[in-house]
């Protein structure tokens, strides 16, 4: 079958990755992709925010299967668009895709089907959220209201903090949009990724990302410095708990609005004193997640995603095999705060590309028969093994191999289960 994947990051690299295993993968394109993905599918140069552009592509080009990656194509309907002119797609409808794109919606579900999450309220202008901050105290969660890409959340842990995260919201940090204030949660956090297809949920998989910036998880939280999988943490009866208690409430609460979910749904999750509560949800494969999910994963999760987007995810189960994945985020200097673009990355050419060890590209391009860097976290470096000391050593070998001094990265990821 013709496959299209929509994005151009290191979950894209690792979805096509994978999905290229699968023996019912004849054709694979990526749009934009990447200079990594061009290694593993074709790259096409495509606004993936357009409906009317991906529609005419996809006719053009015989795509039987579209998977969409990041979330900004979603919120724009583009699942809609290619669904309504008969195409198969994986991904919710941009009225499902609220569960990401609107904190507050996503608040009004979890009050409406009764799921465990933090006490929260909404706030339209910036004296209204200052004044209930400064009520409530310190320490406190303020949240744009909208896609930040994963950098619209301040846990303040101070009130004069949280104003100041009010106010850069207020002043179209991230475009004009409310602000929701939560209650600070203590716990350890996780993912817990959910294959839903409109009626039936399964699990499939676990996984701890490492948000902020620097080591000892310091500094501004970011779209992500590194993740493992699976997290020992989310046991057996927790994801039990998780699944009864919040993801099929959701489930069933998105259905009786008219809104079935149909993708994947990827819950954050405060974990404490063994019990889950929800922090957020994200209706896509989290970056860097993915990548230790695809890497345990291979090419089965193209048989999952068809069946989720086909309607028949009952009967269908995982196959995990007993092993561990630990994946490293090379970015830029001055991440997540102003950082240069162009700088070239060597090296790249003696890493070897394994089912143990695999470079994925996030903001790279070829320019001149060399690899540059455009964006803010540029390679995830991905190890697997036996245990998660193993694939921490095979993923940090590969980032000690790479000649990027523009570069930088965490060196602790997996620290807490380690």
């Amino acid at each position: 079958m013709n496959i299209l994947i929509l994005g151009g990051g290191g979950r894209e690299h690792a979805l096509a990755w994978a999905i290229r295993q699968n023996p019912k993968c004849d054709r694979l394109i990526v749009a934009p992709g990447n200079a990594g993905i061009a290694n593993v599918a074709e790259c096409a140069d495509l606004n993936i925010l357009s409906r009317a552009e991906v529609l005419e592509f996809a006719q053009e080009n015989a795509i039987d299967f579209v998977v969409i990656g990041p979330e900004a194509p979603l919120a724009a309907g583009v699942s809609d668009a290619l669904r309504d002119a008969g195409f198969l797609v994986f991904g919710p409808s941009q009225a499902a895709a609220q569960l990401e794109a609107s904190k507050a919606f996503t608040k009004e579900i979890c009050d409406a089907c009764g799921a465990p999450t933090a006490a929260w309220a909404r706030f339209t202008d910036a004296t209204s959220a200052r004044d209930y901050v400064t009520a409530q105290g310190a320490p406190i969660v303020v949240k744009a209201d909208g896609l930040a890409a994963g950098k619209g959340v301040t846990v303040a842990e101070t009130i004069d903090q949280a104003h100041q995260a009010i106010d850069a919201i207020f002043d179209g940090e991230f475009g004009k949009m409310s602000v929701v204030i939560e209650e600070f949660m203590e716990g350890e956090e996780a993912s817990f990724f959910i294959l839903c297809d409109g009626t039936d949920c399964l699990a499939l998989g676990t996984a701890q990302d490492h948000k902020r910036v620097g080591d000892g998880d310091t500094g501004p939280n970011t779209g992500g410095m590194g993740a493992y999988s699976p997290a020992p943490v989310l046991t057996d009866a927790l994801q039990d708990q998780v699944m009864a208690q919040i993801v099929r409430p959701t489930a069933a609460e998105m259905a009786r609005r008219g809104m079935p979910f149909q993708g994947v749904l990827y819950a954050g999750l405060m974990i404490k004193d063994g019990r889950a509560r929800l922090v957020e949800y994200n209706v896509r494969f989290g970056d860097p997640e993915c990548q230790v999910l695809m890497m345990r994963l291979g090419g089965q999760i193209l048989d999952l995603l068809l069946a989720c987007a086909e309607g028949r995810l009952t009967g269908m189960s995982v196959n995990w095999a007993d092993d561990h994945a630990l994946t490293v985020v090379m970015a830029a200097q001055g991440y997540p705060g102003g950082y240069q673009k162009g700088s070239i990355i060597k090296g790249l050419d003696s890493l070897s590309e394994t089912s143990f060890e695999m470079t994925f590209h996030a903001g790279t391009a070829a320019e001149d028969g060399q690899v540059i860097a455009t964006g803010g976290r540029v390679l995830t470096c991905t190890g697997r093994g036996a245990t998660l000391a193993e694939a921490h050593r095979r993923a940090y070998a590969q980032v000690d191999a790479i000649d990027w001094p523009q570069g930088f990265c965490r060196r602790d990821i997996g620290w807490r289960a380690l």
